[in-house]
Formats: structure tokens, C-alpha cells, sequence
């Protein structure tokens, strides 16, 4: 099964998808996969039935994180995700938020990282609407990728 589909693809997957099965949404970068990705995806995808993540494009994370990154492609970053056996959809997307991506996928959970109280969620307001749930999951100290990036500069500084 390819996990990565366009936006088309996958409106049209989950749609053929029965009423009662229940669809998570989150996004990222997700340019260095680490330990807190993994628990973070894991937790999500244990709040339904099916977990789509909504991958930051090359572009968007350019424009988002400055021009050193993404450190890897969009493709590889997709690549990697699909190996996550409890990812079950990739959809890459160029926008700044997922805004529109929630908007055309109507998830019955949305989730994000604890950084982010749910209120400032992108799309928690059309999920709510519709009765749905959005959470903001546990955020896990000394894990990020920004911190990754640091220690390795540091590493190679110090040689």
C-alpha cells in the first residue's frame, strides 16, 4: 500500500472509508525523525482508527524554518513516515498551516504537539464545529530537531 497520496487521492481513500471509522489528522516538518516524533505519532494514532499526517512541503518548511532547511527532501521525509506502521496516510502540502488540508479531510481528531495549546490549533475551530476532538499531546524536553541540529554544529565545531 502507498501511504503517500495527493490531496485528491486521499479525499477519495477516505471517503470510501465506513462512517463509524475514525480519522486523526496532525502535520509537521518531521525533518529529523527523533524519539519525540515517534511517541507523538504513536499517541495520535492510538486516538482512532486511521492517522494522516500532513507533510510541511520542501517550500513550506523553507519558509518556516529559514533557508538551511528542510535538511532532507520532502520525498525522503515521506519515505521515512511510511515506514511507521502506525502511520497510515501522508499527504504533503505547500501552505504555511494545514488550514485547508483539515478543511477538504474533515478529521474527527486533530493533533498537535504540546507546544501548542489546542485553541491555537490551525483548524481546531472547524473540527470542534463539527463535534469533533482536538487534543494537544505531551511535549517530550530535550527532543527536537532544532536541538539536534544545534548538538551536531556543536560536535563538529568541537573535532
Amino acid at each position: 500500500m502507498n501511504k503517500l497520496l495527493s490531496k485528491q487521492e486521499l479525499i477519495k481513500e477516505l471517503g470510501e472509508l465506513e462512517p463509524e471509522i475514525k480519522i486523526v489528522f496532525t502535520n509537521g516538518c518531521f525533518d529529523l525523525l527523533h524519539l519525540g516524533h515517534i511517541r507523538y505519532l504513536k499517541e495520535a494514532a492510538d486516538l482512532g482508527d486511521i492517522l494522516v499526517v500532513g507533510l510541511n512541503s520542501d517550500y513550506s518548511v523553507k519558509r518556516l524554518k529559514g533557508n538551511s532547511r528542510p535538511l532532507q527532501p520532502q520525498e525522503h521525509r515521506a519515505e521515512i513516515l511510511s515506514a511507521l506502521e502506525f502511520v497510515d496516510y501522508i499527504v504533503i502540502f505547500d501552505e504555511d498551516t494545514p488550514l485547508n488540508l483539515i478543511r477538504s479531510i474533515q478529521p474527527d481528531v486533530l493533533v498537535k504537539g504540546g507546544d501548542w495549546k489546542p485553541e491555537q490549533i490551525v483548524g481546531s475551530e472547524l473540527v470542534l464545529h463539527k463535534g469533533g476532538i482536538v487534543r494537544s499531546l505531551p511535549y517530550y524536553q530535550g527532543f527536537s530537531t532544532s536541538g539536534m541540529i544545534k548538538k551536531i554544529r556543536e560536535m563538529v565545531i568541537d573535532e
